[in-house]
């Protein structure tokens, strides 16, 4: 069993809450497993800012409505560049990539159960393929790097858990506009566009993250 693997799935499940205290001993009942592989995958985990160190052992990061924000204007610095910038460098294996992502995201979409979490995964998957595309075509090694530092995949999880079917057409619609974008070779198009799409995620989110504080 791989431990960085299923500790991450746990948190992203909803298994390990945040806040949640996770102690090596803990971890390695839990997996059955040494405490030498658990220190490596927290490491690994607390690398991608999903856990932090606490007196003992480590906690499950706790996004604050802050956090949120910040994340997703980074996010949409990085990703409407990309985009632009893949307007300008994609070839034509880049869009038929593009092409073939958003018709599995059709697929999944229309298949989906709610509140499913392997159905969650799924779209998650095929959209992050679409996304991934797009800063292959981007033309700039850099951009990858520096989003997988701001992309939080717990948050990504959550916002799709709370997405309903028209919701997550609108998404398929957006992915529509910023391909026809970068296939027409339009930047600030495709730039507005990625604008728009990350930021109707984010406040997604926030308005869910709000009624359950209000609740």
């Amino acid at each position: 069993m791989d431990a960085y693997e299923y500790i991450k799935g746990a948190i992203i499940d909803g298994k390990f809450e945040p806040g949640m205290r996770l102690g090596e001993e803990f971890l390695a009942k839990e997996l059955n497993l040494s405490r030498t592989p658990i220190r490596e995958a927290i490491k690994h985990l607390e690398s991608d800012g999903l856990v932090v160190p606490l007196k003992r052992g480590v906690g499950v990061r706790n996004f604050t409505t802050e956090d949120i924000r910040q994340i997703y204007d980074l996010r949409t610095i990085l990703e409407g560049y990309a985009a632009s910038q893949a307007a300008i460098y994609r070839t034509d294996d880049d869009i038929r990539k593009m092409e073939e992502a958003n018709i599995v995201y059709e697929r999944v979409i229309n298949e989906h159960v709610e509140s499913d979490m392997d159905s969650i995964k799924e779209i998650v998957a095929v959209n992050q393929r679409f996304h991934e595309v797009i800063i292959q075509a981007s033309n700039n090694a850099h951009i990858h790097f520096h989003l997988s530092k701001v992309v939080v995949v717990p948050i990504v999880y959550r916002s799709f858990y709370w997405y309903n079917d028209y919701q997550l057409k609108q998404s398929l619609e957006v992915h529509k506009t910023i391909l026809q974008a970068i296939r027409n070779k339009e930047p600030e198009r495709a730039k507005i566009a990625m604008h728009e799409h990350i930021y109707q995620g984010r406040d997604h989110v926030l308005k869910h993250l709000q009624e359950i504080k209000n609740s």
